[in-house]
């Protein structure tokens, strides 16, 4: 059973609990029935209030659900008086999205990064679960007993695991360094991508280098960092082209921290791939938090080409009259945009080229637009500075994204 409070009138709920969802279905769940509610301020006891908490465990009974899933972070206290009172499992969208990294994750490196944001987060929900114990004495002259005991050992053992952890991912971080500096040297150009996940990132990586990344429309389908050369004719050079993780609204920060070695990949490139899901009715949305999130991890400065992908599922009034134009996304900030379907190759070339564009601005000599990007071919093939959109291209974009 899925649970979303909006607390507050906050901005990032999500009534129909579509996103809670996939990621349910994405660890292995059936969902069998959806519950919203609306309060001022979360319950310290129960989160939702002994109200809706009764017609919450009233419909468990009804459903013979397994569990209960809430889309907001709950307390330790929370979770366990939740427990309690419903008679179930409750975890909330952390410990949702910890469990799918866990499954998804296939590299040594990211294996790590998964068990250090797990530990960081069963840390804090040590307390209290074992309360069975708490009273029970020791002996003669002891105070505490059992309980006590395990609490400080479970502590402890998590403790001595995160510190090992942590110097096996600082190890990794140094590795990526020592690799990052040799392509330094060599002058190559890095490319990487980002967006929001199962915005079709893999399957963009796959369709412009020929690699076989694991690619499937399903939320976090791939976490492990992938970085292959990547030919561009127009230059007559390579660049390197990495397919990072995919973030996605209240991404925990402990797993921002953690996947701190794969995510400084993107804030060193020399250029950004957002990829867009054109297709999806949440795109400003989704746009802005991976926005938030490279602001989050230094990499907001990074240029970036916009890539609107998965044009084709889009019906043909929806569609943009060109394949490439450019867009003002902050004052005085353009960015190029380019419109492509890596599953039907459709765009891919104008991708190409764009990418080439902006390797080929770093050559001595070579010709800017006043925004300090590479030159906007026109319809002659000369170089022009970047035309603003077309007031009459109905594109995917809703209006007030346009300049």
């Amino acid at each position: 059973m899925l649970v979303g409070v909006d607390v507050g009138g906050s901005d990032a709920f999500d009534a129909t609990l579509d996103e809670l969802a996939l990621l349910a279905a994405s660890a292995g769940d059936l969902v069998v029935a959806r519950v919203t509610a609306k309060r001022r301020a979360p319950d310290p006891a129960l989160f939702v209030g002994s109200g809706k908490a009764d017609e919450i465990k009233a419909l468990v009974a009804a459903t013979s659900a397994h569990g209960v899933i809430f889309d907001q972070a709950l307390s330790p206290a929370q979770q366990r008086n939740l427990e309690q009172h419903l008679g179930v499992a409750v975890a909330d969208r952390t410990s949702l999205i910890l469990d799918i990294f866990g499954d998804r994750a296939q590299s040594h490196e990211g294996k790590l990064q998964v068990e250090l944001a797990r530990l960081q987060y069963q840390a804090t929900r040590l307390v209290r679960r074992w309360s069975h114990l708490e009273r029970q004495q020791g002996g003669i002259g002891t105070r505490g007993g059992p309980g006590e005991a395990q609490i400080e050992l479970d502590r402890r053992m998590i403790g001595d695991r995160i510190k090992t952890v942590k110097e096996r991912l600082e190890k990794v971080k140094r590795q990526r360094g020592t690799q990052r500096k040799a392509r330094e040297r060599r002058g190559t150009f890095r490319v990487s991508l980002v967006g929001y996940t199962n915005a079709g990132k893999s399957t963009l990586f796959n369709s412009l280098v020929k690699a076989r990344a694991f690619a499937a429309d399903q939320l976090f389908a791939t976490l492990d960092t992938t970085t292959r050369a990547l030919w561009l004719g127009e230059a007559q050079s390579s660049v390197s082209l990495s397919d990072t993780v995919g973030f996605i609204r209240d991404l925990p920060h402990k797993l921002v921290e953690a996947f701190e070695a794969t995510l400084q990949e993107a804030a060193e490139a020399d250029l950004l791939l957002h990829v867009i899901d054109a297709a999806s009715p949440l795109l400003a949305e989704q746009q802005a938090e991976v926005e938030r999130v490279l602001e989050e991890i230094g990499a907001s400065q990074v240029p970036q080409l916009l890539v609107y992908n998965k044009c084709d599922l889009l019906e043909p009034s929806q569609r943009s009259r060109q394949s490439s134009d450019w867009i003002e996304v902050h004052p005085g900030v353009r960015r190029q945009r380019v419109f492509v379907s890596a599953a039907t190759g459709l765009g891919l070339a104008e991708l190409r080229q764009a990418i080439a564009a902006h390797a080929m601005s770093r050559t001595p000599g070579a010709r800017l637009n006043p925004d300090g990007l590479p030159p906007f071919p026109d319809e002659a093939g000369s170089a022009s500075a970047p035309p603003g959109p077309d007031p009459a291209n109905d594109s995917v974009i809703p209006p007030h994204q346009h300049a």
